[in-house]
């Protein structure tokens, strides 16, 4: 939004990003929601931030719009009382914790604005 210079809308951003429209608007209102962004109705409508890039970082983005552990990775439940798969689940959750925890830090530090400098634009 801020490198098309204003509001862009579902319909735009869905085609960027080779998605369906419902789920841009999905995730637009998780930002919404943080105050990360804004819908403005009417001709040359759209999703406008409401923040500047240089106040936001990945992680900002990240705890917005994630519901799960940033992993597709856990630990299995096929048999609970089993003392092999305990142990491994211990030490499975312990090495994701670690890694999420890692993950996340480096997501705080990784600003949009710098972000935004490196995307190079097509001309029209």
């Amino acid at each position: 939004m801020d490198l098309r210079g204003g509001t862009t809308t579902s319909e735009t951003i869905a085609q960027m990003l080779h998605t369906q429209p419902s789920l841009v608007r999905r995730t637009m209102a998780a930002l919404r929601a943080a105050g990360y962004v804004e819908s403005i109705v009417g001709p040359g409508g759209g999703w406008a931030l409401r923040r500047e890039l240089s106040d936001l970082t990945v992680r900002d983005i990240y705890a917005a719009i994630a519901s799960k552990s940033a992993f597709a990775i856990g630990t299995a439940d096929d048999n609970p009382a089993c003392p092999v798969e305990s142990t491994v689940n211990r030490f499975l959750d312990d090495a994701l914790n670690s890694a999420e925890e890692e993950l996340l830090r480096r997501f705080a530090q990784m600003r949009l604005s710098v972000m935004a400098r490196y995307v190079k634009v097509p001309k029209p």
